[in-house]
């Protein structure tokens, strides 16, 4: 199995960064109660950004029962997610982190995800937003069949 977590980006410390961090090991954990122990009472989610299957409004998802329910949607039915992060821009109280997302989906299918995840803390540095800019057809387009 490969690694689950490429960090090619700034290892320098920053709120932000650090949060995001916390998110993408949980998320490759399978920890679901860790993972949302990492947001903000009042926190939302846009992933991706604007109308999408997993939210057709685009309105995002709000708040811890919101953030619960994007998990089961969207991230309890991958078998297996690497991030590959090529680089990771702090500023304020946000960062913006460019890479890959790959997907291991059941069936074999593999689907990889290019975009921007932009993560802002608060004060405690707990998860005020996760808003990720991803095109799904551009994201469909690499679905393929993998080994078992």
């Amino acid at each position: 199995m490969s690694t689950m977590i490429t960090w090619n980006a700034t290892e320098a410390a920053h709120p932000a960064r650090d949060a995001a961090r916390r998110s993408m090991n949980a998320v490759t954990a399978k920890d679901k109660e860790t993972w949302l122990a990492l947001f903000a009472e009042d926190a939302f989610i846009e992933d991706p950004v604007g109308p999408s299957p997993f939210d057709p409004e685009g309105k995002g998802h709000h708040g811890k029962d919101g953030i619960s329910a994007f998990w089961d949607l969207a991230i309890a039915q991958v078998e297996r997610f690497e991030f590959h992060i090529d680089d990771s821009f702090a500023a304020g109280d946000e960062v913006a982190n460019v890479g890959t997302i790959t997907t291991f989906l059941p069936g074999n299918m593999r689907v990889d995800t290019e975009g921007v995840f932009v993560y802002r803390v608060n004060d405690a540095g707990m998860i005020r937003s996760l808003r990720a800019f991803w095109e799904l057809d551009r994201a469909m387009g690499t679905a393929r069949q993998t080994t078992p």
